[in-house]
């Protein structure tokens, strides 16, 4: 209860200040009777969510249309749709790396994944007219095969419960459990760009047991206006294959990538002062700081992938396209802030209409 208090209040310290900046109000409607068909986007419209930080990773709060400029293959775009409205629905699935490679640090994921689903759902989780909440969750976890567990909601418990009860073993199916989350209808319902749609993968981009490819579900979540976000579990002093997996999918879609366990433990005596063949050749540690290193590297992490979770601006425009455009013919975005030493993340690009 300790951790998770503490989490709380360094998650509200980092997300309250971006969201003081500007005042909710009702979203619009949300369809609940769409057929069960993958999401679709009108052809003509272009809409891209936009994170905008400074140098010290704090949000850029309180931005107008006129700060931004968007260019479509180059050319630069008339931007049709401006919000930077905090309180828009949103809905994130949680990805959950189930394979070997997560065992040395479970626990602290476990937990770190939590504190996250807590935060969000009970935390912040504003009530709208209606009865409808801002914030909503599923859980999919991926070992051999990619598994949804709890279907969209926005009460933790059933996915904390979940949570507890789950084991890590076997390979990793990434790329399905993204591709599921895309494309499984009865998780989101609505239309573009009402709910936002973020998917946070905790894991280490390694994936062996997927039937989909990288290139195919990085394609699949551009088409469906995903942002992805990533907790790597890699752990100080260790390297993985899949991390560029997971910077290609986050840059992809607007998101990045947190390391909560790398370069914490510089100031911490006794690290590595035992190392130790035990399982991946973890090492040992002499203190008490290292469990309280990562505890706080843990924590924000999850206040940093939250509060941009919930400040984004939203841009729409519509682009003037070839005669003939193809539905495949990938075209690509970038979007520029009139300011000094920002950090601006948007999806590299979009295809004009889906098959």
């Amino acid at each position: 209860m300790l951790a998770r208090a503490v989490g709380v209040l360094l998650f509200s310290a980092v997300v309250c200040a971006a969201a003081q900046q500007s005042s909710p109000s009702a979203p619009p409607a949300v369809n609940q009777e769409l057929p069960p068909a993958q999401i679709r986007v009108d052809v003509n419209e272009v809409i891209v969510p936009v994170t905008v930080t400074d140098d010290k990773n704090k949000f850029v709060a309180d931005l107008d249309a006129k700060d931004f400029k968007i260019f479509d293959e180059g050319k630069p775009q008339e931007i049709r749709f401006f919000s930077k409205e905090r309180a828009q629905p949103t809905v994130v699935g949680f990805l959950v790396d189930m394979s070997n490679a997560t065992r040395l640090h479970w626990k602290t994921y476990q937990e770190a994944v939590k504190e996250l689903v807590w935060n969000l759902l009970d935390s912040l989780n504003e009530q709208f007219p209606g009865g409808t909440k801002r914030f909503s969750a599923y859980l999919i976890s991926y070992g051999n095969e990619a598994e949804l567990l709890v279907n969209t909601t926005s009460d933790s418990e059933p996915i904390a419960t979940k949570l507890d009860k789950m084991k890590p073993g076997g390979g990793a199916a990434l790329y399905d459990a993204i591709y599921l989350a895309c494309t499984k209808r009865s998780l989101i319902q609505g239309e573009p760009y009402v709910p936002r749609r973020v998917l946070l993968i905790v894991g280490d981009g390694h994936d062996n047991s997927s039937k989909k490819s990288l290139e195919e579900v990085i394609e699949i979540a551009q088409r469906n206006l995903v942002t992805i976000y990533a907790m790597s579990t890699v752990a100080y002093g260790f390297s993985s294959d899949g991390d560029a997996n997971l910077l290609k999918l986050v840059q992809a879609t607007g998101g990045r990538v947190v390391y909560p366990l790398q370069g914490l433990y510089s100031d911490v005596s006794g690290y590595l002062s035992t190392p130790s063949d035990e399982g991946n050749y973890a090492y040992k540690v002499g203190t008490g700081g290292y469990a309280s290193e990562i505890a706080k590297g843990v924590f924000k992490a999850v206040a940093a992938i939250a509060g941009e979770v919930t400040t984004q601006y939203i841009l729409r425009y519509i682009p003037t396209l070839e005669e003939g455009q193809g539905s495949r013919a990938y075209r690509g975005i970038r979007v520029e802030v009139a300011l000094p030493n920002v950090k601006v993340r948007a999806r590299k690009g979009y295809y004009p209409a889906n098959p």
